[in-house]
């Protein structure tokens, strides 16, 4: 294993300067010559048509398995440019085995001397190529293991001639380096990002090919100040030795460079004029940067440029806003997330879909904070529920697996037809700002998204990519109910609170609100200490008293956002009194959920599936009153089919699971924060299934049931991503179908939950979901006084 350091040294190139100016000379000329494009391909990307690329490449690419490397490096290359990182991913591995395999040649007289995109041996791309998608997608970790390992390739490689000549050696250990420096930052590892930086900031850029390689390293240094905010360094000196070097170059080779210069210009330029035009803009000099965003903005190659459009547009907005002039800074915003969302639903991965907004909610916070400004509450709150990631409800569309419904076959059919037109059909429409089909084609890709709004209307935000209007919301609201609905970024808090015919806005106190929550629940594990008292009345202050006085019904509707998908809100208290005992609560992802949640229809009594403490090979996990509580609740119902023990396995609860209406499953739960696809709840195994019921399993299942019962350990966590997708559980078996989920926040008192679940179903007979479950935990509120024991499960979907 080699260390990264200055001990790799940067080696000697080989040969004597002049041999290598010549050379260089040679290569540029031909370059020229050539149209300054090795392939068609070639071509093609350094024009920014990136579509044409790829329809061009898949044609000719039938089987990645059966192409060559310098096929594929291509079509990543145009994978990459699109954002299609499914796709990237995919291709990129593919790309590694052939050249682990020996097939890592570049071929042809012009391209065996390298290309302005590769060196003719490919063995670091593939890991420079993933670490750049890495960083793309929030997965940093990732990313600094891919940049790392292209570095250390980039030190140890026996590098063949024609590339030492053209300088890819050095070119893509500083690119390497430069990843890495990013990714350390962005994981928050500043000490260890600064010594890398150190590294870069010391690298040699040779003689060959010396203009490109001095552009990689600023760009690459530029990166990393930006990422580590030191905005000063970007700027640096008006003019400085690396300037007058590229004169010097430019006159030895006859001017020469200036005729290929601009072939780089949307890999190297642009991207380092945007980031010297944000630290214009993040140091003060705001003309400066306004007339460099004006440039970029007017440049058709800036607008094709998927990282880099959304974030000028942005900072463009936020210069008219600092300026005085709302309406276009509104506008400017309203634009990136319009490019943000057109990107978004080219991603077909779950990861990459939740990590793809992470770096991004900073645009839907500034839009939602200027809209709330210039009281416009209804658009303020279009935006907070757009800032809620829809991460798994797109999931759920393109996986064809993850189709529920009684629709399944042909929603995954039309799915798969849309999917067909919308990658071979399209072209960037630059006033709309998103992609669009041309001709037959989009009539017929109309035609396929109205049917599937009509088979599997769940999946209208990915066919349609709107949400309902604030008035479609408010006539899901009752009359006897209140929606909340809270939106929370770094320490900004706005709750928005909606009747049958009201929305207001109110931007509440947001700081230090996430310690203040972390801090009431370890205080609520406490449970023979008081000390949550006193944080459940600032939590009260905080979130309740100032919205009390727009509350006109005592059934609360909350959607929570951030940190407050974990907060127990019965339990937090104001005037001596639990939020409990004045209002009736259930809760909701997001506000656009409730057009779903519709009751099932049903005739006479509801039919009932129960599971109740599994036989997990291990006495410790034994739940005595599981059982129990399992064949208390099977005494409340009509013929109730009963599973204990060894009989209940995951194997039988999928096979009987979509004929029931109410589904209780009494078990232990498991949530698993680094993969929450992973939880899910312990079952008997068999010889078909292994006993745990996932998260993953859960989406592909097709329910019928009005309620689902977990009655488990920390059912309704789930781990909160950028956007506010929490992949959990409740989230799991709502996309499955089910109209309700009762589910627990943290593990529960195993005698407490059987005595709350006998309760709970007793009064379903006379009251609603949301009033029965509330009456069971006010009732057990007077067994055990502590929050602990009766405050864990909440009701998430449709109450009544």
């Amino acid at each position: 294993m080699v260390v990264l350091g200055n001990s790799g040294g940067v080696r000697a190139l080989k040969g004597t300067n002049m041999g290598k100016a010549l050379l260089l000379i040679f290569i540029i000329i031909l370059l020229a010559l050539g149209g300054c494009a090795h392939t068609t391909s070639e071509k093609l990307l350094s024009q920014g048509r990136y579509l044409e690329s790829e329809v061009m490449l898949e044609k000719g690419i039938r089987n990645m398995n059966s192409a060559r490397s310098e096929e594929l490096v291509w079509l990543c290359q145009t994978y990459s440019k699109l954002k299609k990182y499914d796709k990237l991913l995919s291709c990129v591995e593919h790309l590694e085995k052939k050249v682990d395999a020996g097939d890592k040649r570049i071929s042809g007289l012009i391209t065996i001397a390298g290309s302005l995109n590769f060196p003719s041996d490919l063995t670091v791309i593939p890991h420079l190529m993933r670490a750049e998608a890495f960083l793309d997608l929030g997965d940093y970790p990732k990313a600094a293991d891919s940049a790392r390992r292209a570095y250390e390739l980039a030190l140890n490689l026996n590098w063949p001639l024609a590339d030492l000549q053209i300088n890819w050696e050095r070119t893509c250990r500083i690119r390497a380096l430069g990843l890495y420096v990013v990714a350390l930052s962005l994981q928050g590892k500043r000490d260890e990002a600064v010594k890398y930086l150190k590294e870069l900031e010391e690298a040699e850029v040779g003689f060959s090919r010396a203009y490109f390689v001095n552009k990689e390293k600023r760009l690459a240094l530029s990166r990393a100040y930006i990422a580590l905010e030191m905005y000063e360094k970007v700027l640096g000196p008006k003019k400085s030795w690396v300037d007058f070097a590229d004169f010097l170059i430019n006159v030895y080779t006859f001017g020469i460079i200036n005729a290929v210069k601009d072939k780089a210009w949307a890999f190297l330029e642009l991207p380092a004029k945007f980031i010297s035009y944000k630290a214009l803009y993040e140091t003060g000099n705001i003309k400066e940067a306004r007339e460099g965003y004006d440039k970029l903005l007017a440049n058709p190659q800036a607008m094709q440029n998927g990282n880099l459009y959304w974030p000028i547009l942005f900072d463009r907005g936020r210069i008219y806003q600092r300026e005085g002039f709302p309406e276009k800074a509104i506008e400017h915003y309203k634009k990136s997330i319009d490019v943000i969302e057109a990107q978004r639903s080219t991603i077909n991965t779950e990861a990459g879909k939740i990590g793809f907004v992470g770096d991004k909610q900073k645009v839907y916070h500034q839009t939602i904070s200027i809209l709330y400004s210039e009281r416009m509450p209804s658009e303020s709150f279009e935006y907070a529920e757009r800032a809620k990631s829809r991460a798994l409800v797109d999931l759920l569309a393109a996986n064809n697996e993850f189709v529920s419904g009684k629709g399944r076959g042909e929603t995954a059919a039309l799915l798969k037809e849309l999917k067909k037109i919308e990658e071979h059909a399209r072209v960037f429409d630059p006033d709309r700002l998103l992609w669009r089909e041309e001709g037959e084609k989009s009539t017929r890709s109309v035609r396929i998204k109205e049917r599937i709004k009509e088979v599997a209307p769940e999946l209208s935000s990915l066919v349609s990519g709107t949400i309902p209007p604030v008035s479609e919301i408010q006539s899901y609201v009752r009359d006897d109910e209140t929606l909340i609905v809270y939106y929370y970024h770094e320490e900004d808090l706005y709750a928005f609170v909606i009747g049958k015919d009201s929305l207001n806005a109110l931007r509440l106190d947001g700081i230090n609100l996430r310690k203040e929550v972390e801090s009431f629940r370890e205080a609520l594990h406490d449970y023979k200490s008081e000390r949550y008292i006193e944080l459940s009345e600032k939590l009260y202050e905080r979130l309740i008293k100032p919205v009390e006085h727009l509350i006109t019904s005592r059934n609360l509707i909350i959607a929570p956002h951030g940190i407050l998908h974990y907060l127990p809100f019965n339990a937090i208290r104001g005037g001596g009194d639990y939020l409990i005992d004045r209002f009736s609560v259930s809760f909701v992802p997001s506000a656009s959920v409730l057009k779903y949640l519709k009751s099932k229809e049903s005739s006479g009594q509801p039919r009932v599936l129960i599971l109740g403490n599994p036989s997990l090979g291990d006495p410790n996990y034994d739940l005595k009153y599981a059982e129990v509580e399992a064949v208390a609740v099977s005494k409340r119902f009509d013929n109730p089919k009963l599973l204990l023990k060894e009989n209940a396995t995951e194997t039988e609860f999928k096979k009987f699971a979509g004929a029931f209406n109410y589904i209780h499953l009494a078990t232990h739960g498991r949530f698993a924060s680094d993969a929450p696809l992973n939880s899910g709840l312990f079952l008997a195994k068999d010889g078909e299934n292994d006993g745990m019921l996932t998260v993953n399993e859960i989406y592909s299942l097709d329910l019928i049931s009005d309620l689902v019962t977990l009655s488990a350990c920390e059912t309704a966590l789930g781990r909160i991503n950028p956007g506010d997708d929490v992949v959990g559980l409740t989230r799991g078996f709502l996309y499955a179908g089910s109209g309700s989920i009762v589910a627990s926040l943290w593990k529960v008192d195993d005698q407490a939950t059987s005595t709350l679940m006998e309760m709970f179903y007793s009064n379903l007979k006379m009251a609603s979901r949301r009033d029965a479950l509330r009456d069971a935990q006010r009732k057990l509120k007077n067994q055990y006084r502590h929050p602990y024991f009766w405050s864990a499960f909440q009701l998430t979907g449709n109450a009544l």
